[in-house]
């Protein structure tokens, strides 16, 4: 395992590498290619914090939680609500905060602020020549040239190592609240959560579980606006509501996927329009399904080995295997962007020493 201590140790690794490296950062997402393993987890430590500019730069080995105690301190958090991937998969290490923005990993707060990519403000990386190239800074702004920040987020490691980040960060609301709907078909339940989010009593989550029939909408806030909008809410969807005040562990549990934890088959994340979702599942053949971001983003779990991108055929989305093995990870991508990817891995890895294969 090469564990570099600093960036410039990274570089001369990458630099005088001849055989292709797994990237990796803390280790939690069960990803690995073949190739000498190369993690940044000795790259760690919070080198600024402000708070009252909300703005954070760590070395991307940081664990997670060592980011979010330090936010707490200050009544502030990670908005993006990145997934813990250890439940679901049974892996160990600890997140870190450059796996988390190379992976982007968003969690069900995604659809009301964004994803992980959008606090991401800049970025320090080594490139497959050993180059250290820094690309954006504290603050947002528009972007003239090339938006390298972006693009390091969700390229898993296949252009660069990630060595620093720096992000932009949210205050913590004063409460939340949940409104749980009873009892409503897959359809019905993408429709009431559409009509939610597209009324204007700022939703911050909302998902459904066919299973045990449940529809969740989760509201966040001072308590004086949080008791207003769930009760606005409730009129304007009727039907079985109740509410539950606080109970964060839900979306946590929610977040982390947690009702596939421990049960036998793969986990596919498919992505998609939202109203595309019931019948995407009508067709999986999955075993369970769990629906967030309004129906966009499906948890699907299917039979070990079953091929699920078959079962779906063309739709407008794509799905990523997340627990098994028996597939390729990523989607196969079109012809056009095929072209694209390739050409941006040429340029930052000439000679295709980080996480080759990874993403097809």
């Amino acid at each position: 395992m090469n564990l570099p201590q600093t960036e410039a140790e990274l570089a001369e690794i990458v630099r005088d590498a001849d055989t292709p490296f797994s990237v990796i950062g803390g280790g939690t997402r069960g990803v690995a290619v073949k190739g000498q393993p190369l993690s940044s987890v000795k790259l760690s430590g919070v080198t600024l914090y402000e708070p009252g500019a909300m703005t954070v730069v760590a070395q991307a080995g940081t664990p997670v939680a060592e980011i979010e105690a330090l936010l707490a301190t200050e009544n502030q958090r990670l908005a993006f609500e990145p997934m813990d991937h250890r439940v679901l998969l049974g892996t160990k290490g600890e997140p870190t905060i450059g796996g988390v923005m190379s992976a982007n990993v968003s969690g069900p707060r995604r659809i009301s602020v964004g994803a992980a990519r959008d606090f991401l403000l800049g970025v320090r990386y080594v490139d497959g020549r050993g180059r250290i190239i820094k690309n954006g800074g504290r603050v947002m702004k528009n972007v003239t040239g090339y938006d390298l920040v972006k693009l390091m987020a969700g390229a898993h490691g296949t252009l660069g190592v990630l060595s620093e980040v720096s992000f932009k960060v949210l205050p913590r609301p004063e409460t939340q609240s949940t409104l749980v709907l009873h009892g409503l078909d897959d359809t019905s339940a993408v429709v009431a959560l559409a009509k939610a989010l597209g009324s204007p009593f700022e939703v911050s989550a909302a998902a459904h579980n066919p299973a045990v029939g449940e529809t969740l909408l989760r509201v966040e806030g001072f308590d004086a606006s949080v008791k207003y909008r769930t009760e606005q809410l409730k009129k304007l969807l009727g039907g079985e509501i109740t509410i539950e005040e606080g109970r964060t562990g839900r979306w946590s549990e929610w977040r982390d996927v947690s009702e596939f934890a421990g049960v036998e088959g793969d986990v596919w994340r498919v992505s998609c329009k939202p109203s595309d979702g019931p019948a995407l599942v009508a067709k999986s053949g999955g075993q369970s399904a769990l629906y967030d971001w309004a129906g966009g983003l499906i948890w699907l779990r299917t039979a070990a080995g079953y091929d699920l991108r078959a079962a779906l055929g063309e739709y407008d989305g794509h799905a990523t295997l997340v627990r098994g093995n028996s597939h390729p990870r990523f989607e196969p991508e079109a012809a056009g962007v095929a072209r694209i990817t390739a050409a941006l891995r040429a340029r930052f890895d000439p000679r295709s020493v980080l996480n080759t294969g990874l993403m097809g």
